[in-house]
């Protein structure tokens, strides 16, 4: 419904940085008062807005089912997804996974083999670590642009496991004997695709299922196993001289 998508668009468009007005909404998707209030009534009875008297609210969650609903009535993604910031959608993924009951990091920045590197989200959950790659925007990926960013990530969390335990970078998962990490996409819309060579590709909006389901399904796809007591006992084992020399080569490798 033409209508519908108008509507959804400019209350996207309008809520960005919080409540609006049903008479801007009314005034921006250029649709009559009526229409406007009967289609926002379905909306809010579809958990996608808050109504309250003359105002219109929506929540990252509600944001993101709003994107979701546009697209599917053949709104452009890349253009909804214009309307949504990035850290909600990143904020929405942590949100999923705490309610899980993982430890969430987010914009996880380290340093490997010489290479600064970056990972979105990590979730740690004893014994599984799933570290996210956003991609917000994506829809339809072509096999060959779903390989590109599989391979990158699997790369990402390679790296990741490969450099803990890291006296500069607190995660959860280096206080275990060892871990399982994960890597994943998230991606705003559902795709062909919900694999590539073990990776799961989710949708945003599918991440809660996924959650409850991977703990039973980990052996199926591509992890990483990182044990580190023995690394562990390492650092404890550091005197002071020893760990400030070793902030020091850090700091002097950062320059």
């Amino acid at each position: 419904m033409p209508i519908e998508r108008d509507l959804i668009i400019s209350v996207l468009k309008l809520t960005v940085d919080g409540s609006v007005s049903r008479e801007r909404i009314n005034s921006d998707a250029k649709i009559a008062s009526g229409i406007v209030l009967k289609l926002l009534r379905r909306l809010q009875n579809d958990n996608m807005l808050y109504l309250k008297g003359d105002m219109v609210e929506a929540d990252g969650n509600c944001r993101l089912k709003l994107a979701v609903k546009a697209v599917a009535l053949g709104a452009d993604v890349e253009h909804i997804s214009g309307f949504l910031r990035w850290q909600e959608f990143e904020d929405i993924a942590a949100i999923a996974l705490e309610r899980n009951g993982y430890i969430v990091a987010k914009n996880v920045h380290f340093k490997h083999a010489g290479r600064k590197w970056e990972m979105d989200i990590v979730g740690c959950k004893k014994p599984l670590v799933i570290c996210i790659d956003c991609k917000h925007w994506h829809h339809g990926l072509s096999p060959s642009a779903l390989k590109k960013i599989a391979e990158a990530q699997v790369e990402r969390t390679r790296a990741l496991a490969e450099s803990l335990p890291n006296v500069f970078l607190e995660i959860e998962c280096a206080k275990w004997d060892k871990a399982k990490l994960v890597p994943a996409v998230l991606v705003l819309m559902p795709g062909s695709f919900k694999f590539y060579d073990k990776v799961p590709v989710v949708p945003v909006l599918q991440l809660q299922d996924f959650l409850s389901q991977v703990p039973a399904y980990t052996e199926s796809l591509k992890y990483f196993l990182k044990e580190f007591s023995h690394l562990r006992h390492d650092f404890q084992e550091w005197s002071f001289g020893e760990f400030c020399g070793r902030i020091e080569a850090q700091e002097e490798h950062s320059d």
